[in-house]
């Protein structure tokens, strides 16, 4: 019972990976539309790839929309917009205006001026009221702003009671127009006194009664507009639309457009919604497990990892909402989203394939979710494989924005390229794709800044956090320095040698180079058992040969504390543990045979705990730490003493058993001794002899 509850309690982990598996596969499957896709692809010009196309239904030739927004602008412009008469207005101002006579002839009443005035009253008032009305008769209009700047010739609707005429800006009055009127008329009047009725008829008591009417305007214009044919003719059900490898000319395009349109309302809207989906998720589930066999078999510490599954899976979560987001909105185009970022980031802490698959396995999935066609995949696919050969150094912002500029110009060129095959000229060329992918490239920028916050979520390690880990400035380093300088040497030293060998292989020169800084820190805690650090006597004299193994043993594990109390990346951390392997401490191990031949000896006692190096980097490791402290035992070494040390070195390790659990090769092997050699040699100032002269 104790052993099945053990063995269920591991598999846990991969019980959670295929949950997140499926829990991922029914996300995405639900971002796809429910309705049937239509399984024809067709671009103006080019040739029908498929059988003949005969009309399943009746439809209708759809015009085209720019044809049809070419005409509606047309109908826009010539439209009158309507603008109509408020009737209360001439008859509150002819009542103000009483008002106001009334009051200013009392002023006047025992005033000897204005005598016409006082004896006739009512001819004054009501020669100011007929003005009243004639002016509000031929109407003040007060202008729309989309309208102030037309000319006297503009025609609008004027709409008066039940009737609507058809009137120029010229035949209307305004406020200007009405000052010069009254003036006019008052002094051409009869009247005797006409000065009298100038107060009460000022420009300021006019306010405008022809106003805009918006609801009417927009009424009128959207009949209008409806009047509009959208169409151009019918397909009958069994016509022939477009035989195989027929071209598609523009008649034809309009066709199969307006076939397309008709099939997604009619014929979609007919098929189960559930059957879609099931569709879907059949597509997607088949995707992921494909990717996930990938993972298995070319990247299995990724597979083996459920943090590592999670942050490989949340690129197509992300991205495949992403898309659907902007396809349903409408109001941005999918070329703006930068797919480019996720081979970027992979490439940081995983190689260019693993980094190449994922994108194209993303683009299998935004392919059904985006409605541009094959022209986005083609674009995403060939900017992704620029990312992944770029030199996307983030150490270097030059190579950085390099990169970028060089993913630009191949959206660039591939979009151009594809205008000219679909047109044959420059006319498809849409301007506003190049803003696009402008912001697309922009974006891609972000790849930076999630380099180390993925770092931090998933524990990877980046080469921004490597560059970090070498200054010299890092407490660590620092603290070797001072307690043990011959280390630190020792590490410089050990890192020139595995930095070469793992340039020369196209292994991570950065990372290994890094480690090796770091691998002896655990001698700090005690540097005077170590010889690089002795100065004089020597301590494991006075103490026995196990005791001298121990400490000797002891820097790794305590290195590993420190590293671990220092929170160093996990992966130097690694280095640590395994830069020995589990090999002997031979020197003390041989001295304790020699010592008592007679004793059993326990071997673990003098055995490193391991473990063996797992990667390249690590092995490198290993050896070049090895090559470097025997290196220090030579006197004035030629250039055979050095090669028979590398060999010999080296063929100790594989004698032991250290390289059985990496992935080095036999020949990436010689090249990295053909490297240590030569920079030993560089080392030790060994040149070629020149012959005594004659």
């Amino acid at each position: 019972m104790p052993n099945q509850f053990q063995s269920a309690i591991q598999k846990l982990p991969n019980i959670a990976k295929y949950l997140l598996v499926f829990g991922v596969i029914i996300f995405i499957s639900f971002l796809f539309p429910n309705n049937a896709k239509f399984k024809y692809q067709f671009v103006a010009g080019q040739t029908w790839h498929y059988d003949d196309l005969k009309a399943p239904f009746d439809f209708a030739i759809l015009r085209p929309e720019e044809e049809i927004t070419e005409e509606m602008n047309v109908v826009e412009g010539e439209f009158s917009p309507y603008y109509e008469f408020d009737l209360d207005v001439a008859r509150q101002k002819k009542l103000d205006f009483g008002k106001a006579f009334r009051e200013q002839y009392k002023l006047i009443d025992t005033d000897r001026q204005f005598e016409d005035v006082r004896r006739r009253p009512e001819a004054y008032q009501k020669y100011g009221k007929a003005v009243i009305e004639k002016i509000y008769d031929f109407g003040i209009v007060e202008l729309d702003p989309r309208h102030q700047q037309k000319g006297a010739d503009f025609v609008i609707n004027l709409l008066k009671g039940n009737t609507t005429q058809k009137q120029t800006l010229q035949h209307l009055l305004t406020p200007k127009k009405v000052e010069l009127w009254v003036s006019d008329s008052l002094f051409d009047s009869r009247l005797q006194e006409p000065e009298f009725l100038l107060p009460l008829l000022d420009i300021e008591i006019f306010s405008p009664n022809v106003r805009y009417n918006d609801t009417l305007t927009k009424k009128f214009q959207a009949q209008q507009l409806g009047g509009i044919s959208r169409m151009n003719g019918m397909v009958n059900k069994g016509d022939l639309i477009i035989s195989k490898n027929g071209i598609i000319t523009d008649g034809i395009y309009q066709k199969l457009v307006s076939f397309q349109k008709q099939y997604e309302r009619e014929v979609s809207d007919k098929k189960s919604h559930y059957g879609v989906f099931f569709g879907y998720f059949l597509l997607t589930s088949l995707i992921i497990c494909v990717f996930l066999l990938y993972l298995q078999y070319h990247a299995a510490e990724v597979f083996a990892k459920f943090h590592r599954v999670v942050f490989m899976l949340l690129w197509l979560v992300v991205f495949s909402y992403l898309i659907s987001v902007i396809e349903y909105t409408q109001l941005l185009s999918p070329y703006m989203i930068p797919y480019c970022i996720v081979p970027i980031v992979i490439k940081n802490f995983y190689d260019e394939q693993l980094a190449l698959f994922t994108h194209i396995v993303l683009l299998l999935i935004a392919s059904f979710l985006c409605s541009l066609g094959y022209e986005f995949t083609f674009m995403q696919i060939l900017a992704g494989i620029v990312a992944v050969l770029a030199d996307f150094d983030t150490r270097y912002w030059s190579r950085y924005f390099l990169s970028i500029f060089f993913i630009f110009l191949s959206y660039a060129f591939a979009y151009f390229g594809l205008a000219l095959i679909q047109e044959g000229n420059l006319s498809a060329l849409d301007g506003s794709v190049f803003v696009w992918l402008f912001l697309n490239a922009f974006l891609t920028l972000l790849a930076y800044p999630l380099i180390p916050l993925m770092e931090r979520v998933f524990g990877f390690t980046s080469n921004i956090t490597l560059m970090e880990l070498s200054d010299m400035n890092h407490s660590l380093l620092k603290e070797l320095s001072i307690k043990a300088p011959g280390t630190l040497q020792h590490s410089l030293q050990v890192a020139n040698l595995s930095e070469a060998a793992a340039t020369q292989i196209g292994a991570n020169a950065l990372l290994v180079k890094v480690a090796a800084m770091y691998h002896d820190i655990g001698k700090t805690l005690q540097p005077q058992y170590f010889i690089e650090n002795q100065s004089g006597g020597n301590p494991h004299q006075a103490i026995s040969n196990l005791e001298s193994a121990r400490l000797i043993i002891e820097h790794v594990t305590e290195g590993v504390k420190l590293a671990k109390k220092n929170r160093l990346p996990s992966i130097i951390i690694q280095f640590i543990k395994s830069h020995h392997g589990t090999t002997r401490v031979e020197y003390f191990y041989r001295n304790q045979r020699k010592d008592f031949p007679n004793e059993p000896i326990s071997e673990a006692a003098y055995r490193y705990p391991g473990p063996k190096p797992q990667t390249k980097e690590e092995m490198i490791l290993m050896m070049a730490d090895s090559i470097e402290a025997a290196s220090k035992s030579l006197q004035n070494p030629g250039e055979a003493d050095i090669h028979d040390l590398v060999e010999k070195i080296v063929a100790g390790k594989i004698a032991s058993g250290q390289f059985t659990e990496t992935a080095l090769s036999f020949q990436e092997l010689e090249v990295c001794k053909a490297a240590f050699k030569k920079l030993l040699k560089s080392i030790y100032h060994i040149r070629v002899e020149y012959p005594e002269p004659e």
